[in-house]
C-alpha cells in the first residue's frame, strides 16, 4: 500500500512539473509609435493581447479577431482556446462610424504582421500562424487573406499564413461596410471589400464554418457556400465549409471552437511532417 501512494505521489509531481505555463501580455501596440502618435484613437484602440506558452518552442499561434459587424466587441482571448499548447493573439480594431472601411481592414493586416514580425521571440514559429474570428472577425480574416495587397504592404506574403477559419464571416461585401456607402444590408454587392472579388488558387487552405441556415444572420451561410465553390471552380483545392445544424450566428462559436482547435492540430501536424 506504502508502494501505490509512494508511486501515486511520483506521478502527481511529474504532471505538476511538466504542466504547460502559460503567460498574457496585453496592450501591445501594433502600429509603429510614429502612426500611433498621429491619432489618439488609433493609439487608444489598435492593440493587441498575446497568451502563449512558456518553456516551448515552434508552437502554432491562432489570431483572434472578434465580431461586432466592426462597429462594437473588444479583443478577447476565448477561454476555449486556452490551455491547449497554442499562443493566442486576441486583437483590437478601429471602429465604425469612427472610422470607415479600409481601415479596419488595414488594423487587421497591421496586426497579422506584427505577429509574423514577432512570434519568435516568443518561441512560436512563423510557420504556422492561423487566422480565425467571429462574424465581423471571419471577414477580416477572408480580407487580409484573399486579398494579398493589405499584407503585401508589410513585405509579407498572405499565402505564408498556415489557415484561415472564419466563424460566419461574411463573404460579400460585410453590411457595415455597405451602410458607410449608403447601401441597404439587403443589397448584395461583390466589390473590392468583398472576399469573394479575390478568390484565386493559391490561397491558404481555409475552412469555413457556419451556422445553421434558417438561424443565421441573413444569407450568412449561403455566402460561405458560394466562396467554397467558386474556390473550387478557381482550382482552389484546400477549401472546406461545414454548417452546424441548431446553431444561429450568434450561438454557432461555442460547438465552432473544437472544430477549430482540431484543425489546428490536423494543418499543425501536416506542416511540420513536410518540414522533416
Amino acid at each position: 500500500m506504502k508502494s501505490f501512494f509512494c508511486c501515486l505521489l511520483s506521478v502527481i509531481i511529474s504532471i505538476c512539473t511538466n504542466a504547460q505555463e502559460y503567460k498574457t501580455e496585453t496592450n501591445i501596440h501594433y502600429y509603429a509609435d510614429s502612426i500611433n502618435k498621429k491619432d489618439a484613437y488609433t493609439d487608444a484602440q489598435c492593440t493587441l493581447d498575446i497568451y502563449y506558452p512558456q518553456n516551448k518552442k515552434d508552437y502554432a499561434t491562432i489570431v483572434w479577431f472578434h465580431g461586432g459587424s466592426m462597429t462594437g466587441g473588444e479583443k478577447q482571448i476565448p477561454k476555449t482556446l486556452m490551455n491547449k499548447g497554442y499562443a493566442i493573439v486576441g486583437v483590437e480594431y478601429r471602429l465604425s462610424p469612427k472610422v470607415n472601411a479600409p481601415a479596419y481592414i488595414e488594423d487587421a493586416a497591421a496586426a497579422v504582421a506584427w505577429v509574423f514580425k514577432n512570434i519568435a521571440k516568443y518561441g512560436g514559429s512563423t510557420k504556422l500562424i492561423f487566422l480565425s474570428g467571429h462574424s465581423a472577425g471571419g471577414y477580416l480574416n477572408l480580407m487580409v487573406t484573399l486579398d494579398k495587397s493589405y499584407l503585401a504592404k508589410y513585405d509579407i506574403d498572405a499565402n505564408n499564413i498556415a489557415e484561415i477559419i472564419p466563424f460566419s464571416g461574411q463573404a460579400i461585401t460585410h453590411f457595415t461596410v455597405r451602410k458607410e456607402m449608403g447601401i441597404s444590408r439587403t443589397q448584395p454587392i461583390i466589390d473590392k471589400y468583398a472576399p469573394l472579388y479575390f478568390v484565386r488558387a493559391d490561397a491558404p487552405p481555409m475552412f469555413l464554418i457556419t451556422g445553421d441556415r434558417e438561424q443565421e444572420l441573413l444569407g450568412r451561410y449561403e455566402e460561405n457556400a458560394y466562396l467554397w465553390r467558386m474556390m473550387k471552380l478557381v482550382g482552389h483545392t484546400r477549401t472546406k465549409i461545414v454548417e452546424i445544424p441548431g446553431y444561429t450566428h450568434g450561438g454557432m462559436a461555442k460547438p465552432a471552437y473544437p472544430l477549430l482547435l482540431k484543425e489546428v492540430e490536423d494543418m499543425t501536424k501536416e506542416i511540420m511532417d513536410k518540414k522533416k
